[in-house]
């Protein structure tokens, strides 16, 4: 059964066994899918909160939905910036979210020791666009027999992501997606290049970052930047451009977030996006047909 989907909708949908990643694209009824969520597990009370939010939205609207949130981050610009709540912690309650709303769960893992570790409790490994080159650990992911996902690295080029993409088939798994999340511009600034939609997909689904393509890094302050008012721009270009999928971070109160607030999307305002991005979906659907 379709853990994500309800009866009817899985009724009208083809359900392909062998890999999560065929699963949401089959599932999906000619709709994109969606990972969202927090940035990282600050509590159990505000994942389950935004989980609930999440998939009564998205089921409503057809959309197949994986929670996202990371157990820990590795990657902060200081070292007194939040890291997580511990991770065996964070992991049981993306765990909790798993079992209670009958939805995947995605989180990032950083090290090839942790992906034994993170498998135990998600049905998604991504790997942190920093990292998208470490054999060790693309390796170590795919042997999970996890999904993995990629997300491309800010200096990588979208050809040069079919070698990453590589590692994880030789390496015996075939569940593998490419995330983009953008490219440096600048020292300050990232830009979508949405050429490389099509690139990517002519050899692993894509799935497109809105969220952290629309971050600021590298800011004086030590706290990154963002720009969440061009969400639904770059969202709806990666609709109109192919992508199968589409990542995004949401929170209660975005200012009050632990990590990545000046990015996220306001979460009340997750369903009016979906809902306009649906219909862009179907439109484009029709234009393929022509």
């Amino acid at each position: 059964m379709l853990r994500w989907l309800n009866i009817k909708q899985q009724k009208k949908c083809i359900y392909i066994r062998n890999m999560l990643i065929n699963q949401l694209q089959a599932s999906a009824c000619g709709n994109f899918f969606l990972l969202a969520g927090p940035c990282v597990i600050e509590g159990e009370e505000m994942a389950l909160k935004i989980a609930e939010k999440a998939v009564s939205i998205t089921s409503r609207l057809g959309i197949p939905y994986v929670f996202k949130g990371s157990y820990r981050k590795a990657n902060r610009s200081r070292i007194d910036s939040f890291t997580g709540i511990g991770d065996e912690k964070a992991l049981k309650i993306l765990r909790k979210v798993r079992d209670t709303f009958q939805v995947p769960v995605v989180t990032d893992i950083h090290t090839a020791q942790e992906a034994a570790m993170a498998a135990q409790y998600v049905d998604v490994l991504q790997i942190p666009a920093f990292l998208c080159r470490q054999t060790d650990l693309l390796v170590a992911a795919a042997q999970t027999g996890r999904m993995v996902n990629i997300k491309k690295g800010q200096f990588l080029s979208p050809e040069a992501m079919q070698f990453a993409v590589q590692k994880v088939r030789d390496a015996g798994n075939n569940d593998v997606a490419v995330t983009e999340r953008g490219t440096t511009f600048g020292y300050q600034d990232l830009i979508v290049d949405f050429r490389g939609i099509p690139t990517m997909r002519a050899f692993a689904p894509v799935i497109v970052d809105v969220t952290h393509s629309l971050q600021q890094p590298n800011q004086s302050a030590g706290v990154t930047g963002g720009r969440p008012d061009q969400i639904e721009t770059v969202a709806r270009a990666a609709i109109a451009t192919g992508a199968d999928g589409l990542f995004l971070e949401t929170h209660h109160s975005p200012s009050e977030a632990k990590s990545d607030g000046a990015n996220m999307l306001r979460l009340d305002l997750l369903e009016g996006l979906l809902s306009r991005l649906s219909v862009l979906k179907s439109a484009v659907n029709q234009i393929d047909k022509i």
